[in-house]
């Protein structure tokens, strides 16, 4: 079933020359559409159907996040297996994907603006009370559960991939060293970087793409900034963070280091569940660069 009849099985009428399909999530194709009355419409088509029994807590989630954030996010008016759908948001994406997979970037992340926006979002995301989302079905971690979880997935991956063992050992040393880690855990959206901002002249109007939410490591929200701005604006978001009110803790810029260069756990977890030969072979790769 195409496009077309997905939505009009849902009662959503389309223009046919209005799709625009954008393969850049990999949960999801996304199909940017107008319907017959002129209203512009987000479609998300899931890729597999593991990544539906996330949707559900997203929709909740979105719900809460909604009535606490000042930008937009997602209305989903149509929510089944087959189809997400919900009306366009204002703003363009951060950064999109030509068809040859290059990006373009729609707006400058170590900006001051963007910077400071996105501190605002964040603010106003790691604030909101843990019992508000109690009840949505995420992921709520302590953090020590947080550890715990790295070391259950470094266990599972490790059960099932060949990791460098220079890898592992730096992986490990991290989970185990008290320092590096947060003594609190907030609402976080886990992947909050410029392909999931909506902006307007630097500013950031709307935030997508909530299915990594949980409650847990703050780093998971700023860590994006330091591996896609400059080190000044990374400095810029902490200083704006802080003084609006966020926490940090003494080691929190080698923590988001860490962090970083253990998303190959995450990335191989991942492909082990959509079952896909590809991401495998790709998560072996990652987890062990200096064969490739």
């Amino acid at each position: 079933m195409d496009v077309l009849d997905v939505a009009r099985a849902h009662q959503l009428h389309l223009d046919p020359t209005s799709l625009s399909v954008i393969e850049m999530g990999m949960d999801f194709r996304v199909v940017m559409a107008t319907d017959t009355a002129g209203r512009r419409w987000v479609l998300r088509i899931p890729r597999y159907l593991s990544v539906m029994k996330r949707a559900a807590p997203e929709a909740e989630i979105l719900t809460v996040v909604a009535r606490h954030l000042s930008v937009e996010v997602p209305d989903w008016q149509i929510h089944t297996p087959d189809l997400i759908a919900y009306p366009l948001l204002p703003g363009i994406p951060g950064v999109e994907l030509t068809d040859e997979g290059e990006p373009i970037w729609n707006v400058d992340v170590s900006s001051p603006d963007y910077v400071e926006s996105l501190a605002g979002v964040l603010l106003q995301l790691h604030s909101i009370p843990v019992e508000e989302v109690a009840a949505t079905g995420i992921t709520i971690h302590t953090p020590a559960q947080v550890r715990e979880a790295w070391q259950v997935d470094l266990d599972t991956v490790s059960t099932h991939f060949t990791i460098d063992d220079e890898l592992l050992h730096r992986w490990r040393a991290w989970v185990e060293d008290d320092s590096y880690w947060p003594r609190h855990s907030v609402l976080t959206h886990g992947e909050i970087y410029a392909g999931h901002t909506l902006v307007e002249d630097e500013v950031i109007t709307g935030v997508i793409d909530w299915t990594t939410a949980q409650v847990g490591d703050p780093a998971r929200d700023l860590m994006m900034q330091q591996l896609s701005g400059t080190p000044e604006s990374f400095e810029l978001l902490l200083e704006t963070y802080v003084r609006g009110g966020g926490q940090i803790w003494p080691r929190i810029r080698e923590h988001c280091v860490e962090m970083a260069s253990a998303s190959p756990v995450g990335f191989a977890l991942y492909a082990r569940e959509v079952e896909n030969t590809a991401l495998l072979q790709q998560a072996e790769q990652m987890l062990n660069p200096s064969d490739h």
